[in-house]
């Protein structure tokens, strides 16, 4: 390696023991490569300027934020559990069942684990909580693997970013991750079902058939939102970028003048909120155009390509290899950094071994997710803890049994690709 890449690495390794800001610390870095290098400090500005200005799908992530926050700022998130409620609360360990199918419909609207555990996922574990049938352990075990399935489900943030470093229709992988997202909601159900009959735990309490026209009539102004905007998409009323804008329209009306839960300070706050977290991301994504120059400059990406090749890896192979380390990397690492840092790296290697671009970037972003429920840094277990003070080290007791039938899952995606791929190619991607 040269000494502009053995600096980068080295600022970059400093920055994250010293717990700074990842989006600084990269940029940083590839500061720190240009100085190491004796180039232009200009590249570093016309780097960022030039990847923020050319990706106009990068709109739909803030724009998604706002959705996400608004609906949960909203009274959404209980509407929503009150309509699972009448589908799935009479079966056993109803509670958790419900809780799964609110991340399915939620998944549809915010494309978010996090807004998901912190909206229908808050709502969910304070009703287990009320019954001494359902551990605290067990309640946030169940919240944070349904929240894997927000951004597998489209709308997806992280399925939004795979599409601007690999350049894939968002189109094509939104509907590559629909029949991915449903199979993670029912290996996690039968989950539910396996423990919660082991256990001897109750069936929720019946909604009074009285009740139902009321409870429906509750949840199908929020349930209109993934038809309205998956229907806009494949009709062609609108780019995957406008659905965001429309989300976020949608949701607003819904909080503020519908149900008028939104109150001007409210509402204050949610922007706030919204500004914030996607600052954060935006600064990640300037601190990746940094890495992805530098690395590109010092050829890693076809020397990766050029190894791979030289193994003779086939296509399965590969994606276990690629899947194994991204695991791994998912224990320590952001979903943001590994998605624009080290999937560039892959694409030629990806490209030069066959695996088509869709079918890998649902798998990758389902792996992903998994990353999310493990420690020591996945990020939906902090989150939990953070709202409800369940104990760490009792949600990972009690959340192995899902980790396990998760892995499952993404190594049947991984040997069998037209599981992601049926839905895109039946709607006309990849066809001439």
């Amino acid at each position: 390696m040269t000494l502009g890449l053995w600096t980068l690495l080295l600022v970059l390794a400093l920055g994250l023991v010293l717990r700074a800001p990842i989006g600084f610390t990269m940029l940083l870095s590839g500061v720190a490569y240009l100085a190491a290098t004796k180039q232009d400090m200009g590249l570093a500005a016309e780097q960022v300027l030039n990847g923020m200005y050319n990706s106009y799908v990068l709109l739909a992530v803030p724009l998604f934020i706002l959705a996400a926050n608004l609906m949960n700022a909203g009274t959404v998130s209980e509407r929503i559990f009150d309509f699972c409620r009448i589908l799935v609360g009479r079966m056993r360990g109803g509670l958790a069942q419900v809780d799964i199918l609110v991340s399915v419909v939620f998944s549809g609207m915010s494309g978010s684990a996090i807004a998901d555990a912190a909206g229908p996922g808050l709502v969910t574990i304070r009703q287990m909580l009320k019954k001494p049938e359902y551990a605290p352990g067990f309640a946030g075990a169940v919240v944070v693997a349904s929240a894997t399935i927000g951004p597998i489900i489209p709308p997806s943030i992280p399925l939004v970013i795979y599409a601007l470093v690999s350049g894939t229709s968002v189109g094509a992988l939104f509907l590559g991750g629909l029949l991915p997202g449903l199979l993670m909601a029912v290996v996690l159900m039968i989950t539910v079902h396996i423990i919660a009959t082991r256990r001897h735990m109750p069936r929720d309490e019946p909604v009074p058939l009285k009740d139902w026209p009321s409870v429906l009539w509750r949840g199908a102004l929020p349930l209109s939102l993934p038809v309205v905007l998956l229907g806009g998409i494949y009709s062609g009323a609108f780019t995957p970028t406008e659905a965001a804008a429309v989300a976020a329209l949608h949701a607003l009306v819904l909080a503020g003048l519908v149900y008028r839960a939104l109150s001007w300070r409210s509402l204050w706050g949610v922007m706030l909120e919204s500004t914030r977290s996607s600052a954060v991301i935006t600064l990640i994504i300037a601190g990746a155009f940094m890495l992805n120059y530098a690395f590109t400059a010092e050829g890693v990406p076809q020397a990766l390509a050029q190894w791979v090749a030289e193994q003779s890896l086939s296509q399965v192979a590969f994606l276990l290899v690629v899947n194994l380390v991204f695991l791994v990397l998912g224990c320590f690492l952001d979903t943001a950094v590994m998605l624009l840092v080290f999937v560039p790296m892959l694409l030629p290697a990806v490209k030069a071994v066959g695996v088509d671009l869709v079918h890998f970037g649902v798998l990758i972003v389902v792996n992903m997710m998994v990353g999310l429920i493990t420690p020591p840094f996945g990020m939906l277990l902090f989150v939990t803890n953070a709202l409800t003070q369940i104990p760490i080290k009792d949600m990972l007791r009690e959340g192995w049994p899902f980790l396990i039938m998760l892995l499952g899952l993404v190594l049947l995606l991984t040997l069998f690709p037209q599981i992601v791929l049926w839905l895109p190619q039946s709607m006309g991607y990849g066809l001439p």
